[in-house]
């Protein structure tokens, strides 16, 4: 059984069909990225498996169960959720941020204390050093890790990203992405990622999701993308990182791009 799966599903703003008719499974421990331009309905596919939008049509299941059967925020409890804002409270301390769904949970207080602290190490963040500063007092990189310790910190079975790492620096992105990929295959957590960055989605993902005018494309590892495109648009997608790296491979042989 899937543990997130999107069954039909459709959403519509002012008459505008945003999504049309979406089907896609996420199997448990995977990673399935949605990538498309602007507009494709990525970010809007997101907010509907945790309800901060609830589809028109279709159906959203979560470990087979109807996203609907529970009250929205109860279903987010239980769902890790990580966002390119960031959206750290900034009059909480680091240790208070990672708590939050813990908190709201009913943890007993020592099993949050060990829960924050675990966390912490393992986003590479010392907890004696960390846990007791502002947000303010971090870099961009080091709040980033604080929101994906907090997205985390409830053990939650899956976990949802929209452009996470989109607003850091490249070294900084590249870091984090490998400390990412590194603690979910740890932590098996089922993740659903939007990126607009096609070479991060080859990179990250075990199978893409290509949307195109709220519409699903394509669906492939990215080795099947790579090879063999379903059409000239997500051609034209996989051409950018692909002249990359073979600009790279040119400049590691010593030669000449082409005129």
């Amino acid at each position: 059984m899937a543990a997130i799966e999107l069954d039909a599903v459709s959403k519509r703003f002012r008459g505008v069909l945003a999504v049309d008719a979406v089907s896609l499974a996420v199997e448990s421990g995977a990673l399935l990225a949605l990538v498309g331009g602007s507009g494709s309905g990525k970010s809007t596919t997101l907010a509907m498996v945790n309800r901060l939008l609830d589809p028109d049509a279709g159906t959203v299941r979560i470990g087979g169960r109807d996203v609907r059967d529970e009250p929205a925020p109860a279903l987010r409890r239980r769902i890790g959720y990580c966002f390119q804002q960031i959206g750290l409270f900034p009059h909480f301390t680091v240790a208070e941020n990672v708590a939050v769904t813990p908190t709201l949970l009913g943890w007993p207080r020592e099993r949050i204390r060990a829960r924050v602290d675990e966390m912490l190490a393992l986003v590479e963040l010392e907890p004696a050093t960390y846990r007791d500063r502002l947000p303010a007092a971090l870099s961009g990189g080091q709040q980033q890790r604080v929101a994906i310790a907090r997205a985390l910190a409830a053990e939650p079975a899956v976990l949802l990203m929209d452009e996470p790492f989109g607003a850091l620096d490249p070294l900084t992105r590249d870091v984090l992405q490998e400390r990412f990929q590194s603690i979910r295959r740890a932590l098996r957590v089922t993740t659903l990622f939007v990126t607009h960055d096609v070479a991060e989605a080859l990179r990250l993902a075990d199978h893409i999701a290509v949307l195109d005018g709220g519409r699903l494309v394509q669906r492939g590892t990215p080795a099947e993308l790579l090879r063999a495109p379903a059409n000239e648009r997500v051609a034209r997608m996989l051409a950018t990182p692909r002249r990359q790296a073979e600009a790279v491979e040119r400049l590691l042989a010593g030669s000449e791009p082409p005129a």
